[in-house]
């Protein structure tokens, strides 16, 4: 069974930084291609940023590139996503979520395993 949980979110000004995490627990994180996405009111959700298992390749959508950060500890259980200069528009609940590999060009579908998310708010 794989479970997952997110942690960080909270309320920022716009310029601020967050730092999300996902924990996994009882299954083996190296697996697995890793995402976070994001879901703001009365949108679809969105794939933000994925990671391959060994780490070494990473997806990013267009309107985070070069703020946001994602990365993995395998050893842990653990995949971060590190949100820097953020924006109101990147206000939206987050969840990070697992499918099976690879990574490249999965879409929201093909990841079976989410959390429950959490909140990020950014005001202006």
């Amino acid at each position: 069974q794989v479970q997952l949980v997110e942690s960080g979110g909270g309320s920022v000004q716009a310029g601020g930084s967050l730092r999300l995490t996902c924990a996994g627990s009882r299954y083996t994180y190296n697996r697995y291609c890793m995402g976070w996405f994001r879901q703001g009111p009365g949108k679809e959700r969105e794939k933000v940023a994925t990671i391959s298992v060994d780490g070494l390749s990473s997806y990013y959508v267009d309107s985070v590139k070069g703020r946001f950060t994602i990365s993995r500890d395998n050893g842990n259980d653990m995949v971060t996503l590190q949100m820097n200069s953020l924006k109101p528009e990147d206000t939206a609940r987050y969840y990070c979520a697992a499918a099976m590999t690879p990574c490249y060009g999965k879409p929201v579908a093909a990841f079976g395993y989410w959390g429950q998310g959490t909140q990020v708010t950014v005001s202006s």
